[in-house]
């Protein structure tokens, strides 16, 4: 399975009864990459063996708990030679590399030892907080930069020691995949969510865009709609700072690791959604923002005009910050 790093489900669907086509709309949920998925289409045919099908390919691929997976078998290779791997893996690290990039390093595919060493991956930390040594090396075996991709043939090649985790991507990557199977099948109004991060095209039952509603980012909320989005051929994704979390010695230490510094990220920013056509690139930049903070995050929103929404923590509750692009989406 492909378990997620860095980014909390803080979405919710809204009125989901079906779609406003001619077709009745079929429901098919079920468990992948560590999370769940559903999907509401439209569809002539029955789509549950084509949605499995691409979910289970993704997971193929880009599992770091699969030991054959195509990532699996990338990390385990020595270092310093090129790796040969399917387009689909080299297409999600060109996303990441290309975000990694534009964000100066929030986002990181090669983050894991960052994330391990704090206590937040499959490995147990050994003390409290980690040692200023432990620190140092650790982040010895990050960086992004490290990566060296190659289209013809496609081929990755990294040092021995970094590792790849695209748990940051690979469900936005899965969503994608599933609907544009279903556009290929011919459903024309759906909408596919794994994990939190989705996609929808055309109407719900009321024969209007699908209404998708974005959580309160406060767990003694939960289940709260902080806003609700009219969304029609849009992929949305959301990363948040607020429900994974370690107390230690009466300090709080967040999920969300900053691999440019290697520590835990201390600003306010709660929540943000961002808003794309493809949610492979809707999920990299939310994990990016999430890193970055309100006003770092914010800039980089504003250079590359993404519509997204940050929800900020203040002294007296939370606020609302929206670029120009994302105000039409808003109910």
């Amino acid at each position: 399975m492909v378990r997620t790093l860095g980014s909390a489900t803080v979405v919710s669907a809204l009125l989901l009864a079906g779609c406003g086509g001619d077709l009745a709309p079929q429901t098919y949920q079920g468990q992948t990459m560590g999370t769940s998925y559903r999907v509401i289409a439209d569809c002539l045919a029955d789509m549950t063996a084509a949605i499995a099908e691409e979910l289970d390919l993704v997971n193929g691929q880009m599992s770091t708990y699969l030991p054959e997976s195509e990532l699996s078998r990338f990390n385990r290779s020595p270092g310093d030679q090129w790796f040969a791997v399917s387009e689909p893996v080299l297409d999600v690290l060109s996303a990441a590399q290309t975000v990694s990039r534009a964000s100066g390093g929030a986002l990181d595919v090669t983050v894991g030892p960052l994330v391990n060493l704090w206590g937040f991956g499959p490995e147990v930390m050994q003390s409290a907080t980690p040692s200023a040594g432990a620190l140092v090396q650790a982040k010895a075996r990050v960086g992004h930069a490290r990566l060296e991709l190659r289209r013809q043939p496609p081929g990755v090649k990294k040092p021995g020691e970094v590792q790849v985790d695209l748990s940051a991507l690979a469900k936005g990557y899965g969503v994608d995949r599933v609907a544009e199977r279903l556009q290929v099948e011919g459903c024309t109004d759906y909408l596919v969510e794994v994990g939190g991060e989705l996609r929808v095209r055309g109407t719900n039952a009321a024969g209007q865009p699908w209404r998708i509603g974005v959580e309160v980012p406060d767990p003694q909320q939960a289940g709260g709609i902080q806003r609700v989005l009219s969304l029609d051929g849009t992929a949305l994704a959301t990363s948040g700072n607020y429900r994974n979390y370690r107390v230690v010695q009466g300090k709080r230490y967040s999920h969300t690791i900053d691999p440019r510094t290697g520590s835990p990220v201390t600003h306010a920013l709660a929540s943000v959604t961002v808003l794309h056509e493809s949610a492979l690139w809707a999920d990299a930049y939310a994990t990016a923002i999430n890193v970055l903070g309100p006003e770092e995050g914010w800039r980089l929103a504003q250079s590359l005009e993404l519509p997204i929404l940050l929800i900020v923590r203040r002294e007296n509750g939370y606020e609302e910050r929206y670029t120009a692009r994302f105000e039409p989406y808003l109910l």
